[in-house]
């Protein structure tokens, strides 16, 4: 092997420069040219390479976001758009890929090593943290912050007003982001995908608590709630507008709602995000120097490893029910 390319696709995560300095500059150090790809799976089929060298990477460690650019690409998805990707490798000499992102770039890496000669390696990155095999992926820390931050911020507003806010968090169809940071916030009530929930029993609860004397009520709602919501009339897929209007019409208590975004995928990234990032972009380059393929940089107890491809993106990640019994006992 003498050379590798590198790019970052889908969602972009805090966390990813990093990742991407530690592959090249660990690259360089094997003696290894390396090639960077811009715009992701699209970069490869429009054959937007850069040669990347130490300097390429220099000042990048504390930016959010990613230097290399993302996108989601359709024609990735395609038979023909792949074989295009492929010929731009060959006619590259790149032996070797690391792709950096979460569930559908990852599946792209099993498609390059199904149907190509080319090795390619996953570094998961995504706030989401809902892939399987790892117990860490990159960007999740400085989301969590972020969302913690927020919730502090809102907190002074609700105590002031004795208000109840709903907080929607991202994570798609995973409950890890709310649960964390409802937990490190000392939310109310936190609501994910993973547990039913009934809208009566949240707003019996926010009665009682002002009952008791209470000066407000925080809850923390992940986006890919939908089933207490679905069949409501108006119901525009956002659950915490929706649980918002339902808190409001059941207590008459006056009830704000604020829906974080895509603000949470922004911003420099902790210590935890760059020191993680930095291990695993090493770690796939050994990987691939090692000769083996189709397989994911992972984060378990404490150490870097790898899983398979299928693994990590075949099985579902499920939400800590000890953490979640834990947040419920200390809401109360």
């Amino acid at each position: 092997m003498k050379k590798i390319a590198v790019l970052t696709s889908g969602g972009d995560a805090p966390g990813m420069n990093p990742a991407i300095r530690s592959v090249a500059r660990t690259a360089i150090f094997y003696n290894l040219e390396v090639v960077g790809v811009k715009h992701g799976y699209e970069g490869l089929i429009n054959k937007d390479f850069f040669p990347m060298n130490r300097g390429s990477v220099a000042d990048i460690i504390q930016r959010g976001g990613t230097v290399l650019l993302s996108a989601r690409c359709e024609e990735f998805k395609t038979e023909e758009g792949r074989k295009k990707a492929y010929k731009n490798m060959r006619d590259e000499n790149i032996d070797a890929l690391v792709v950096i992102g979460g569930d559908g770039s990852l599946r792209g890496v099993q498609k390059i090593n199904q149907e190509s000669e080319i090795r390619a390696v996953g570094i998961p990155a995504t706030i989401d943290n809902d892939l399987s095999c790892t117990d860490y992926t990159i960007g999740v820390d400085t989301a969590m912050n972020t969302i913690l931050d927020a919730v502090n911020k809102i907190r002074d507003t609700a105590t002031s007003h004795e208000r109840t806010f709903v907080i929607e968090c991202m994570g798609r169809d995973s409950g890890y982001l709310a649960l964390m940071a409802g937990l490190a916030g000392g939310a109310e009530f936190i609501l994910v995908p993973e547990i039913d929930f009934t809208p009566q029993e949240v707003s019996e609860r926010i009665v009682q608590g002002f009952e008791r004397g209470k000066l407000h009520s925080l809850i923390l709602i992940a986006e890919g709630v939908k089933a207490p919501f679905a069949d409501l009339t108006g119901y525009n897929g956002s659950p915490g507008l929706a649980m918002g209007e339902l808190i409001r019409e059941s207590t008459g208590m006056e009830t704000r709602v604020t829906i974080l975004g895509h603000l949470q995928r922004g911003g420099s990234p902790t210590a935890t995000d760059r020191i993680i990032a930095s291990r695993m972009g090493a770690e796939a380059v050994e990987i691939l120097i090692e000769g083996e393929r189709n397989k994911m940089v992972n984060y378990k107890d404490n150490s870097i490893g790898s899983c398979s491809i299928e693994d990590s993106i075949e099985k579902v990640q499920q939400i800590d029910m000890d953490i979640y019994n834990l947040a419920s006992i200390l809401s109360m």
